[in-house]
């Protein structure tokens, strides 16, 4: 099953599988911040689609569009994103954290 789990803030199950399109009249994110728990590693701002396939786009879409929500992205590639909105620089932040994993 491909596609999105959608979970409240008690973690109940709102939606498995499902597509989150971009809300009408919504603008397209198009930069945001990027950053790796690595030392020495510096913020930088990069397009979404540096971050990796379909599935960290939408998750970035989703978070400028949802700015009180937080996404968990896990690719087939290996890289696990945390992605949510940052209202101090007003761009999503997208924190890198597969390193932390291996």
């Amino acid at each position: 099953m491909d596609g999105a789990t959608v979970i409240n803030d008690r973690y109940e199950l709102l939606a498995f599988g499902v597509k989150i399109g971009r809300p009408e009249g919504r603008p397209q994110v198009e930069r945001l911040i990027l950053t790796e728990p690595i030392e020495g590693c510096e913020p930088s701002v990069v397009a979404p689609v540096q971050l990796g396939g379909t599935r960290h786009i939408s998750a970035a879409q989703f978070a400028q569009d949802q700015t009180d929500a937080v996404a968990l992205v896990a690719s087939q590639d290996g890289r696990f994103t945390i992605l949510a909105w940052s209202a101090r620089e007003g761009l999503v932040h997208a924190h890198r954290v597969e390193a932390l994993l291996l």
